[in-house]
């Protein structure tokens, strides 16, 4: 294969994984589309909160340990 070829199936290989996300499935109008909205709004309305949160002194310690070894 030349480079135009594999340019053009890594092209090909991103739209179809992009198909398969969220995104992908709303723009393609399938049934999933509702669910995976739904899902996404209800997983953020969940845990936004507790990502913005700070991470414990405790846990960093640990981390920073982990890393020195």
């Amino acid at each position: 294969m030349d480079d135009q070829s594999d340019k053009r199936a890594l092209a090909a290989e991103e739209a179809d994984a992009s198909e398969r996300t969220a995104e992908g499935r709303a723009r393609k109008g399938t049934p999933d589309a509702a669910f995976d909205l739904w899902l996404q709004r209800s997983l953020h309305a969940m845990y936004d909160d507790i990502a913005r949160e700070p991470i414990p002194e405790e846990l960093l310690k640990l981390i920073e340990q982990d890393r020195s070894q």
